[in-house]
Parts: structure tokens; sequence; C-alpha cells
């Protein structure tokens, strides 16, 4: 008995004097071990919103400037005219990135896009359809000022357009200055349709015609004189392609984009820009919202079956936005207003007016 307590209590011993040694070597080894290097520091991304400790390298920036207005176009100069793109200085969340408000080196201000990564195609395509966008001059396309490259960074510079999207001017009534603003006049929304309607003719009339593929109120831009601008082309880059109507993806925002694509036909073509603005026509003359539902005899429909059924009905005053003045509203203009936007999305493509056509009809309105 004797014998056997020895032994467990030499067993106990010999346990503690090997966990002693061991830990003794586990020190000796921590103490003598190269102490690891720090991590390097990470490369600046242009949607930082405060500077990292070392800024980047932004030697090789790619950039072009379209107009005499911008005497320098860098990487860098652009993150300080946006303080780092600063999420202060958002105005805009538009197709595949913000946009910021910035005020250039020469005081020049402008709207700074910085796009997602995954945009565009390689360097050279985005360049190409750059430079090919950066031509477009008409009075209602918003100016392309320039570009800037670097990696993976894209950034577009456009002239900055003082109020805003059509979309806060139909559906935030309350934004400016927390004072209100009064609804858009019946006269002045038909200038916006005009204007739009002229934009799209002339990108639609090019020698390498431009297919916008989304457009809609919140990529209409208003002027001081509420002239619009048709922005964000960010879904139209297959500039070239535009001629034999290649694509092979759905474009464009739920509620504006044609019947078409329901039956898997995604090509772009100009009468897939008609049916949008069409849709824009019924939006800005009743301020519905296209992908919300309407009620019409107890039943929820969509907003063109809408428009339809109260057109049949001969009720076109009923569909204009109550809150319309109703100074210069007459009854034979409105008819007239809504006929056009219902032959823009008739569920037939081809039946469809071009957007040349379209412009004249607007002419003719109470003339």
């Amino acid at each position: 008995m004797d014998g056997s307590i020895q032994a467990v209590v030499a067993a106990i011993l010999s346990f503690f004097l090997v966990s002693l040694i061991l830990s003794f070597i586990i020190l000796l080894c921590k103490s003598t071990k190269k102490p690891t290097r720090p991590n390097p520091p990470q490369t600046l991304s242009v949607t930082r919103t405060r500077p990292a400790p070392n800024p980047p390298d932004f030697s090789t920036c790619d950039s072009a400037a379209f107009d005499p207005s911008l005497n320098r176009l860098d990487m860098a100069e652009l993150a300080a005219a946006t303080k780092n793109f600063s999420s202060d200085l958002i105005i805009g969340d538009g197709s595949f990135g913000y946009v910021y408000k910035a005020t250039m080196s020469n005081r020049v201000t402008v709207a700074i896009k910085k796009l997602d990564p995954n945009a565009f195609q390689g360097l050279r395509e985005f360049r190409a359809e750059m430079e090919t966008l950066g031509k477009l001059r008409h009075e209602n396309i918003v100016k392309i000022l320039g570009f800037c490259s670097s990696g993976l960074d894209r950034v577009l510079i456009y002239e900055f357009i003082e109020r805003g999207s059509l979309d806060q001017w139909l559906y935030d009534e309350d934004h400016e200055n927390s004072g209100g603003r009064l609804p858009l006049s019946w006269d002045t929304r038909k200038k916006i349709v005009s204007g739009i309607a002229n934009g799209l003719a002339y990108l639609h009339g090019l020698d390498t015609p431009i297919i916008h593929r989304d457009i809609k109120a919140s990529n209409v831009l208003l002027d001081k004189d509420f002239e619009p601008h048709i922005a964000d082309f960010g879904l139209a880059r297959q500039v070239q392609e535009a001629h034999s109507h290649v694509s092979t993806q759905v474009a464009g925002t739920m509620g504006y984009m044609p019947p078409e694509y329901r039956e898997g036909n995604t090509a772009a073509t100009f009468m897939a820009d008609v049916y949008s603005f069409g849709i824009l026509m019924i939006e800005i003359a009743t301020q519905n919202r296209p992908n919300w539902p309407m009620r019409f005899e107890g039943k929820d429909v969509g907003l063109v079956e809408w428009a339809r059924q109260m057109v049949a009905q001969n009720r076109q005053m009923e569909m204009v936005y109550q809150k319309i003045p109703k100074e210069g509203l007459t009854k034979d203009e409105v008819k007239q207003y809504f006929g056009i936007a219902c032959m823009c999305t008739d569920e037939l493509s081809k039946e469809r007016p071009a957007m040349s056509e379209v412009v004249e009809l607007l002419d003719q309105i109470s003339t």
C-alpha cells in the first residue's frame, strides 16, 4: 500500500515538473521571437470620408477635359474639391454611383460622380465612351465636362444644375429650406416635358445614335429657369453598338421599362426610350410614381392601364395632380397631352412614335 502511494506522489511531481519546464520553454520562445511588422497602410479609396494616414499615389491618373472651364483635372484635385468625397457633399445617388457638389480650384462649381468600380469595362472602352459623350452639346443634355481614372477609381465631372432633380420637385415639396415650395405649374410641366423630348430626339438623331435606356424623373435635372437636362448615361455606355441595338441585359428602372422586356426582348431600342418617356409624361402630370399601383374601380392596376382606362372614359381632367394651379389649364390641352402619352406607351413598340414626331406633337398642343 505504501509503495502505491509513493508511486502516485512521484507521478504527480513528475507532471508538475514537466509542465514547469514546458512553460519556461514557451516564455523563452516568446521573448526571443522577432516582432511582427505592422500592417501596411491601406490604399485610399475616393469613397472614404476622411483621409488615410498616407495619401495614395495619383501619378497614374488618366484624364481628359472636354470644357475649357477645367484647366486642371486629376484625382488629387477632385479629392480636394470633394473633401475626400465627403458624404456631406452628396447631392444625388444616380445609377452606378454617388454625385457630389464640388468647387474646383478655379472656383467653378461642378457635379462630380464617383462611379462604382464595376460600372464600366476596361479603361480603353471607358475612355472612348467618355470622349463620345463629352462631345454632346444640347441645351437639354447635361454636359460631361471631363473624366478622371486612377486604377479602379473612375470619376465623371458634369456641369452643376442648380435646382436638382425633377423627382425632388415632384415629390419633395418640403425640401427647400424647410419652408416648402409650390407645386410646379402646368405650363412649367409642359416646358419640362418638351425639353426632355427635344433632348431624346437629339440623342436618337445623332450619326451614331445614343439610346439612354434609363429615362426617369430622377435622371432629369432642372436649371434655374426650370429647363430640363437629361443626365446619367450610365446605362447608355454601349454607344457604338446603339446602331445595331445590341444588348444582352435588362436595363432601366421598374415602372419605366417597356412591356417587351417581360417577353425577354432586352434589346436597346429607340422605342424603349419612347415608352419610358411616355411613362414620365404621365408621372409629371399626375404626380403618381410609376412603380406604385393605382386604384381603378376597386382594383389595383398599373399606371399605364389606369391612364388608358381614364382616357377611355374621358376623365383626363381628373388625372391631373390636384395641387397644380388651374391657371393655364384647359381641357383640350390636357386631352392632347394624355393622348400623346398613351401613344408613347403603346403595348406594341412598332406603334409608338419616334421622338422627333413626339416633339412635333407636343409643339402642336393648343396651337
